[in-house]
C-alpha cells in the first residue's frame, strides 16, 4: 500500500522561507504526478502547484507563483514544496497528492505551516 508522508511545516515569521517535503513509499513518485494543496481554517482546500512525471514542467497557483517551486529528488523518493516570501495568507495544512491516469492516487496527513510574527 503506498503512503505519503509530508514533513518540514512549521511556524516562521513572514518574509521566511520552509522546505515541505512529500516522501513516499510502495510507489515510485518520479512516475506520478504530484500536487501540493493547503487548506487554510474555514476555507476550501485549495490546489497550489504540480509537477509532472519525471522530469515534466511544475504549474502555480497564481498567488504563489515566483515565490514557490516544486522539486523532485528521485533518489529519495521524495517531491518538495520550497516556499521563499512567506506571507501570514500562506497559512494552512499543506497536503500532497500523487496521482496517475487509470490508477489510484494518494493522500499525505498534511503538514501545518503557519506564517506569523
Amino acid at each position: 500500500q503506498a503512503q505519503l508522508v509530508e514533513s518540514g511545516g512549521g511556524l516562521v515569521q513572514p518574509g521566511g522561507s520552509l522546505r515541505l517535503s512529500c516522501a513516499a513509499s510502495g510507489i515510485t513518485l518520479r512516475a506520478w504526478v504530484v500536487d501540493w494543496y493547503r487548506q487554510a481554517p474555514g476555507k476550501e482546500r485549495e490546489w497550489v502547484g504540480t509537477i509532472a512525471q519525471d522530469s515534466g514542467p511544475a504549474a502555480y497557483t497564481d498567488s504563489v507563483k515566483g515565490r514557490f517551486a516544486i522539486s523532485r529528488d528521485d533518489d529519495k523518493n521524495a517531491v518538495y514544496l520550497n516556499m521563499n516570501s512567506l506571507a501570514p495568507q500562506d497559512t494552512g495544512l499543506y497536503y500532497c497528492h500523487a496521482h496517475r491516469a487509470r490508477d489510484a492516487s494518494f493522500w499525505g496527513q498534511g503538514t501545518q505551516v503557519t506564517v506569523s510574527s
